[in-house]
């Protein structure tokens, strides 16, 4: 027969069991937390300082609002967007899905021409080319530089602090391109290339973007969807040896640049 005194020492190693086992939960929860956290700042670009935007490399949607670019992704700097940005439908799709397009963005410090291919980023290209008919770019700062780690300049916030967004998300495109990802869970985004910023989850894209001045390695999470031409990677190149304000390595450009036209024509 079980005594009074053993059953409360019984409840009492029931309870301790309970108790350590939601211990090990949540160290386990924390560890994955840690993880990710740890392999974002690792590649200096998976969240960084803002793509969402991001790099970004989240657009600066992320949570606060912004794409990935936080801590070292290209992100926005808001994870989310706000609840009224996020009321309107993505754009019907009116693209030729078959054709190539060319988007050019006059800017205070020469012409930057990139090429995109709609076959494979059909709703990128096609909300690119939504925004850019609306004039949405036009007037736009390049908010984020990012000179150590991951070499991009971040543009497309109309709030130029990396937390706007269009008011609706689109979802990733051709992550693949670049190849598959390494031990170390990153692939080559080459230089020239165009990619979405997002909030460091899936089909969080919006209209924030980095442009890739430099070889970058990054998780392949990020839709590449243009190309720069030769002309307009050097305008970008020329802006990144400049630094970026203060002398840090992440953070508004010193060399201060603003989209006064943004186009996209069929090619």
């Amino acid at each position: 027969m079980v005594t009074s005194d053993q059953r409360r020492r019984q409840l009492a190693r029931e309870k301790y069991q309970r108790q350590q086992q939601r211990r090990e939960e949540n160290r386990r929860k924390a560890k994955r937390r840690n993880t990710v956290v740890a392999a974002a700042l690792a590649v200096v670009l998976a969240a960084g300082g803002a793509v969402y935007a991001s790099v970004a490399l989240t657009d600066d949607n992320s949570a606060k609002g912004t794409d990935n670019a936080a801590g070292d992704t290209p992100t926005s700097s808001a994870p989310t967007p706000s609840a009224s940005e996020s009321a309107s439908p993505e754009p019907k799709l009116s693209v030729d899905t078959k054709a190539t397009y060319t988007m050019a963005l006059k800017t205070n410090r020469g012409d930057i021409t990139f090429t995109m291919d709609a076959a494979k980023t059909p709703r990128t290209v096609n909300s690119f080319k939504h925004l850019a008919d609306k004039k949405y770019f036009d007037g736009t700062k390049c908010h984020r530089l990012t000179t150590q780690g991951i070499f991009v300049l971040q543009c497309g916030d109309p709030k130029g602090d990396g937390t706007g967004g269009p008011g609706y998300t689109i979802p990733d495109e051709n992550l693949d391109a670049l190849g598959k990802a390494g031990a170390n869970g990153t692939v080559t985004f080459p230089a020239g290339t165009v990619a979405m910023a997002n909030t460091s989850q899936p089909n969080t894209g919006g209209s924030q973007y980095f442009l890739v001045y430099k070889d970058t390695k990054l998780p392949p999470s990020y839709t590449p969807f243009g190309k720069i031409d030769a002309a307009g990677l050097k305008v970008v190149q020329e802006v990144a040896k400049a630094g970026v304000e203060g002398g840090a390595t992440d953070g508004a450009p010193k060399t201060a640049v603003t989209v006064e036209k943004a186009t996209v024509t069929k090619k």
